[in-house]
């Protein structure tokens, strides 16, 4: 009895922390292990050995935290009753199958994919796997067995029509460059001009708008993209570590992503092991396969801020040409109704990219670009009489 006061004496609030912590990823793996398993029993042949095999490796982990707890002299919890979330989706599996749950558990398996990153307590490859999990059940729910041309890949382009490759991020930039531009600076002049400044006002308010505005989304989109390339390089950087400390298991979730996307066991097995012979290669293939990433294309930051900076500049200069010609009330009539042309044609491109009707989308463009210039114009002349 002494003994034991002593121990409890002796146990730190670090310790006690720790051991709260070991429970807590002891009972979720646990859950996600009774979950891969559920949805195994509603699922056949390939997939059904796929679910059964991350199972063992949830399993695998809720062994490595039940191993800690011992280690902190910790009794190990038995296996309690899973919970409602999972008790639900097995049934659901079961009751229709496993692709009707995927997506739910997609979702879940996404939001915990660095849940170990840099965790020290956590076992080497534990972060890799929850990644790979994520991945693998990504590429289940892209695959449709029945489907023979899923199994290429086509079903995920078509039902992602709006991939155009523009990885260098290059062409989003252009497009909401002009798009801001135009509505920005359409705002600004219809500001100055509702409050009656004189044309040559109005002239200089529109190139500061411009170059302010073209500056800045510069700026932005340069910032943006360069935090993006470094996340990215620092998720293939991750990659390579694991490759060289643990290749074994890298090669097993190659396989095993081969096989969620169709291939035999054994042919999986044997591209992933081909694939693993050469270590550059398999960093290019882990990268696209398990993070998703293109090496050789993680996206220019000088590229998307100089296009971010030409294409806001070139929308806002549609509503100051007039300006550089004319005044009064010609100038103003002039603006507008450029304006207007490039919000629909905008709008237009935009809902054609998308897959949208381009009329519908020109007009609402326009409907949201009018009623910014409209509300600027107002408070400009509201400010502008009562100033006078």
């Amino acid at each position: 009895m002494s003994t034991k006061n002593t121990d409890t004496a002796t146990t730190g609030p670090r310790d006690r922390r720790a051991a709260a912590r070991f429970r807590a990823a002891l009972d979720s793996e646990r859950r996600s292990a009774a979950l891969y398993r559920g949805l195994a029993d509603g699922a056949t042949g390939e997939r059904q050995r796929i679910f059964l095999e991350l199972s063992a490796v949830e399993e695998r982990h809720a062994r490595h935290w039940a191993d800690k707890l011992t280690a902190l002299g910790e009794p190990v919890p038995r296996p309690g009753r899973t919970g409602v979330r999972t008790r639900a989706l097995s049934w659901l599996a079961r009751r229709f199958s496993a692709d009707a749950v995927l997506p739910l558990v997609e979702r879940a398996e996404h939001a915990d994919a660095g849940l170990y990153q840099g965790d020290p307590d956590a076992a080497p490859g534990m972060a890799a796997d929850e990644r790979s999990h994520a991945r693998v059940l990504t590429r289940l729910r892209e695959q449709t067995p029945a489907t023979p041309e899923q199994l290429g890949g086509r079903g995920i382009a078509q039902r992602e029509r709006w991939h155009r490759g523009d990885r260098s991020g290059a062409l989003r930039a252009a497009v909401f460059g002009v798009n801001d531009g135009l509505v920005s600076n359409t705002a600004l002049v219809m500001g100055f001009a509702g409050s009656g400044a004189g044309a040559t006002t109005i002239l200089f308010a529109g190139v500061a708008g411009l170059l302010a505005g073209a500056f800045s989304m510069a700026a932005g989109e340069y910032v943006s993209m360069r935090s993006q390339r470094e996340a990215y390089e620092r998720e293939i950087a991750l990659e390579a570590d694991e490759l060289r400390d643990d290749p074994e298991a890298e090669a097993e979730e190659l396989a095993l992503i081969y096989r969620a996307k169709g291939l035999p066991a054994d042919e999986a097995e044997r591209v992933a092991a081909t694939i693993m012979k050469d270590q550059e290669t398999a960093l290019e293939t882990m990268a696209r396969e398990e993070l998703g990433l293109d090496p050789e294309e993680l996206g220019s930051p000088w590229s998307a801020a100089l296009s971010s900076l030409i294409a806001f500049a070139l929308g806002a200069v549609v509503v100051v040409v007039p300006y550089l010609f004319a005044s009064g009330t010609a100038a103003s009539v002039a603006a507008v109704a450029l304006a207007a042309a490039a919000l629909f044609t905008v709008g237009a491109v935009l809902g054609a990219l998308n897959g949208r009707s381009p009329l519908r989308s020109g007009a609402r463009q326009l409907l949201v670009g009018a009623g910014a210039a409209a509300a600027v114009f107002g408070i400009g002349h509201v400010v502008g009489t009562g100033a006078a």
